[in-house]
C-alpha cells in the first residue's frame, strides 16, 4: 500500500483533525433532530456543509496555531 509523504502530513492531520471535530460538533447540533426521526439526515448534512467550511480553517491556522504555541512554551520546564 502507497502511503502520503511526510512533506504532506500537515493536510492529512487537517483533514483528519477537521473532519472528527466537526463530526462532533454536527452530532451534538442535531440532538433536537432524535425525536423527529431527522437526526441521521440533518448531521449528515450538517456535517459535510460544516467540513467543508472547516477543512480550510484548520488547514491555513495549523501553522499559525503551532507557532503561537512554540512562543508561548518552554522546552526546559
Amino acid at each position: 500500500m502507497r502511503r502520503i509523504p511526510h512533506k504532506y502530513g500537515h493536510f492529512v492531520f487537517g483533514i483528519i483533525q477537521s473532519g472528527m471535530t466537526s463530526c462532533i460538533a454536527a452530532a451534538i447540533a442535531s440532538l433536537t433532530f432524535l425525536d423527529d426521526g431527522q437526526f441521521l439526515q440533518n448531521w449528515i448534512s450538517s456535517w459535510l456543509v460544516s467540513w467543508l467550511v472547516m477543512l480550510p480553517v484548520v488547514i491555513f491556522a495549523a501553522p499559525l496555531i503551532r507557532q503561537a504555541v512554540m512562543k508561548l512554551t518552554d522546552e526546559q520546564s
